[in-house]
């Protein structure tokens, strides 16, 4: 019984010094006014090797997470430059350790009554990939399998979906993936609420009878799990960079055969880091192994990440696909079924090209590599940050957030899958 009670005294200690390589380290909102100072505040943030949670926007406030022995050094250039800033959290492991009490509470609370995993907490690796598993063997129209191995040797697990086992050669196929970015965790929720509404609760067979389905749940296996085990923030894969082992990983949608080391880093400690060359890493050789066993019938891709309310399209170069046009078209449709059923606070989802509504450029990735794959629907969606307490920002979770992100992030996928059957019964009447 001491045991336990000594037990119980120290559990808020070991809560507490988890997070520790984040104390002192200040969240801060910056608006810059014009071109000039945003190219200016990305200069600042390379330097530093700092950690930009937003884009640099004209007009539109972007949160960058500060070391604190750099706060000094920051502000004075800020001041520098007259960009407007205000620090939102002068202490983010107050902020991360808010996140794991309010998602350990909601897992003690957690009562799953339904085939699906609950809504109410950020499942780990292992849970999801016992729920594929479990998903492919009670339902004969699922079929799991693996795409490869990570650096650290873990199954990057996906599901194909079919009416008929893939065996059409008609049918469009639509490829869905979250935590490229292992961070980005309320992208999980995405895709795991389509595995459940195509497998578990169908309301709309037609999604299922004239599309076939690939969902890749967790597409940075390693990266993801270093999230909940070591550092929260975790961006990139756990490469062990060569000569750089203070310095380890690549950024994963930076390591795509599309104008691959253009607009990203070659500094192997920055979060943009390349690699050292198109799909170096295990993680993108896998994804786009599995985009060539359907390319043929591909015409719909969705990388969810966060955050931000966008729908990004190609290219990162600011060149645009020869079928831009339907792409935003597309784009706007998605992203009205969102906003139809989003929470109010939240603004709309953008919809546009990557250069435009990033305001910077980006090579590498996923979406833009799909895309230039042929005349087909590729995209980025940035998915919200939890906007309506002022206690957790960016990146993290809140628990009520969960079902919600599943849920809008379905609608706007759902009309990107419904566009496809249209398309495909419009030219079989002609």
């Amino acid at each position: 019984m001491y045991k336990i009670f000594l037990l119980f005294l120290l559990s808020p200690c070991l809560v507490l010094s988890k997070h520790e390589e984040y104390l002192g380290h200040a969240l801060y909102e910056v608006r810059v006014s014009n071109e000039n100072q945003g190219s200016f505040l990305n200069e600042v943030v390379q330097r530093f090797f700092l950690d930009k949670w937003h884009p640099t926007i004209t007009g539109q406030d972007s949160l960058i997470l500060v070391p604190g022995d750099l706060k000094e050094d920051f502000q004075k250039e800020m001041i520098r430059a007259n960009i407007a800033y205000e620090v939102k959290c002068d202490n983010i492991k107050e902020q991360l350790d808010l996140e794991d009490q309010l998602l350990s509470a909601a897992a003690a609370r957690s009562n799953r009554s339904s085939p699906a995993l609950p809504y109410d907490v950020i499942h780990r690796y292992d849970v999801v990939n016992n729920y594929l598993q479990t998903v492919a063997n009670s339902y004969p129209n699922v079929q799991i399998a693996s795409a490869g191995k990570t650096v650290e040797g873990r199954d990057i697990t996906y599901l194909r979906i079919s009416s008929d086992n893939f065996q059409s050669r008609n049918k469009p196929v639509v490829f869905l993936m979250s935590l490229l970015h292992a961070r980005e965790w309320v992208t999980l929720p995405g895709t795991l609420y389509a595995i459940e509404k195509l497998v578990i609760d169908v309301q709309d067979r037609s999604l299922v009878n004239n599309i076939d389905w690939i969902i890749m749940p967790i597409a940075n296996p390693d990266g993801y799990e270093f999230t909940h085990t070591n550092t929260r923030m975790w961006r990139k894969n756990r490469r062990q960079n060569s000569g750089w082992s203070f310095c380890p990983g690549v950024d994963l949608n930076r390591n795509f055969d599309h104008q691959w080391g253009t607009s990203s880093s070659s500094s192997p400690c920055s979060d943009t880091f390349h690699g050292t060359g198109p799909f170096s890493e295990p993680e993108t050789a896998a994804v786009r192994n599995v985009l060539n066993e359907v390319r043929n019938r591909l015409e719909l891709f969705i990388d969810l990440h966060s955050f931000g309310s966008m729908i990004l399209y190609g290219f990162g170069n600011r060149q645009l696909p020869p079928n831009a046009l339907t792409l935003n078209m597309v784009g706007v449709r998605m992203a009205q079924q969102i906003d139809a059923v989003k929470w109010r606070d939240n603004r709309n989802y953008r919809v546009g090209n990557i250069v435009d509504l990033l305001n910077y450029g980006a090579s590498g990735g996923s979406s833009d590599y799909v895309q230039s794959l042929g005349n087909l629907l590729s995209y980025t969606y940035e998915m919200p940050a939890y906007r309506n307490q002022n206690t957790l920002n960016g990146f993290l979770v809140d628990p009520a957030f969960i079902h919600q992100a599943g849920m809008e992030t379905w609608e706007g996928i759902k009309a990107g899958a419904r566009y496809l059957i249209e398309r495909r019964y419009a030219a079989m009447a002609r």
